[in-house]
């Protein structure tokens, strides 16, 4: 049973970096196998040691992940077409939960936001009593 994760799975895991399921998966089986918790334990040894492959730094350091700025242009529809189709890609196909979790705070805050032409109205409103006592 151990020998069905790859090492890059075993990796994912330790750094959260797979979908929910697959997480769950790997738990479940830690629990049956020994041999398994042995593979990770390695894993995280080699890792405390410093020995680190250029993947350890690509995954740890998530350079593919896009930043908050783009997640949120991305929201908004206003990214080429190309950059979209990453964006989407990494959130639907890749599965980044960090990513998919940074999306949804940005539309959680989207989503309380007054929208800005009932706010402006309001700034007019309470301010055009102002604006006729400065007049000369």
């Amino acid at each position: 049973m151990s020998s069905s994760f790859s090492e890059a799975e075993l990796e994912g895991y330790l750094d959260e970096a797979l979908p929910v399921e697959e997480m769950a998966r790997i738990e479940a089986a830690l629990r049956a196998s020994s041999e398994l918790a042995a593979r990770l334990a390695a894993i995280n040894a080699r890792r405390d040691a410093g020995l680190h492959s250029l993947g350890d730094i690509w995954r740890r350091h998530r350079i593919t992940c896009p930043e908050r700025t783009e997640l949120g242009s991305y929201l908004l529809g206003v990214l080429e077409a190309g950059h979209a189709a990453y964006i989407r890609f990494h959130l639907e196909v890749i599965g980044c939960r960090l990513c998919q979790a940074n999306l949804a705070d940005l539309q959680q805050q989207q989503a309380a936001r007054p929208d800005t032409a009932s706010r402006r109205r309001r700034y007019f409103k309470s301010s055009a009593g102002l604006l006729r006592k400065m007049k000369p």
